[in-house]
């Protein structure tokens, strides 16, 4: 009982300080409201339990909240706020400081996973995809008459390991198209985006597109692929690397590539275990250790490992609503 009364007391005052500085970040915040029936702080911390409780459903969780958490929400109030937009707008906000307060507090302690990579320091490095999980139990069918499932682009942050949803793709009302709605987010956010911060996408072969990365080099947006097997380019030169330094093991050739006037460098690093090939695409800089961008590439799967303990270990398996 006193280690529930402790994650409580946490989520609430987590929850508080997420909510203040949201509110203080925009001036006329339009989705701040009291709501008496369930307020927002509350709405946020049913939330959080919610994630973290080994349930199969939202009734159970609630059930399992009252037992465990001595907190008591109506059925009707709580999947009636699951459904509100204003809320939506609400959790965005929220959600956006929790996440800073988070990664402040991970560096406050030291926490960089690419310390070691010094050549990175300027750069956010997020490995991105997308998660689908089943439709919500009352999601509308289709025009086709069909339903689908559910999923966002998440993701996680290489240096410290917190991983975030990016946008929705799809509610389960429609057969879902990924790569679209990532170039729309980075569209939308680029409006609001420092050029100068930069952010290096580790994404699956799927989010080549020559034109589209080319153009947002200028954003501060870079990406690490790997190359299609169909992929056609035309050599151009070599680049430049430390065959000697210990993080190029592997490295068979670092080289400038182009296609239709559009350049980028290609990594080719065979694994000195399985001898087996891997060629890399991105649009970084050759100043970057050609061993750096294999690295990240393979990094990138622990965000599938991120994704399994979600449903594995916390049981989210299934959207929460159809609406949002």
């Amino acid at each position: 009982m006193y280690e529930s009364q402790a994650l409580n007391a946490f989520i609430f005052d987590h929850c508080n300080k997420s909510m203040d500085n949201a509110v203080s970040a925009e001036r006329y915040p339009l989705w701040k409201r009291a709501c008496p029936g369930l307020n927002d702080i509350g709405f946020i911390r049913l939330g959080m339990l919610r994630c973290i409780s080994l349930v199969d459903s939202g009734r159970h969780f609630l059930q399992a909240a009252e037992e465990v958490h001595e907190e008591q929400c109506p059925l009707s109030t709580y999947f009636k706020s699951l459904k509100s937009p204003r809320r939506v707008r609400m959790l965005e906000a929220v959600e956006q400081q929790s996440y800073d307060i988070y990664s402040e507090t991970l560096s406050s302690h030291g926490i960089d996973y690419l310390k070691s990579f010094p050549e990175l320091n300027d750069y956010t490095v997020l490995a991105a995809d997308g998660h689908f999980i089943d439709h919500a139990c009352h999601t509308e069918k289709g025009r086709n008459g069909k339903v689908y499932a559910a999923g966002f682009i998440y993701t996680l942050n290489l240096r410290n390991g917190l991983l975030r949803p990016f946008s929705l793709i799809t509610n389960g009302t429609r057969r879902h198209q990924e790569i679209p709605v990532l170039r729309d987010e980075l569209k939308r956010e680029n409006r609001t985006k420092n050029s100068t911060q930069k952010c290096l996408y580790v994404y699956d072969k799927a989010v080549t597109d020559y034109a589209f990365w080319n153009n947002q080099i200028e954003h501060g947006n870079l990406m690490i692929s790997v190359l299609k097997e169909n992929s056609v380019a035309t050599f151009v030169e070599s680049i430049h690397f430390d065959t000697s330094h210990e993080l190029n093991t592997g490295i068979e050739s670092y080289s400038t590539y182009e296609n239709n006037g559009i350049r980028f460098s290609i990594v080719n690093y065979r694994d000195p275990e399985t001898k087996k090939l891997h060629r890399f695409i991105t649009t970084l800089p050759g100043s970057i250790n050609p061993g750096t961008i294999a690295m990240l590439y393979f990094k990138r799967w622990t965000i599938e490992k991120a994704f399994n303990n979600s449903k594995s270990n916390l049981k989210e398996t299934k959207a929460w609503s159809s609406d949002n």
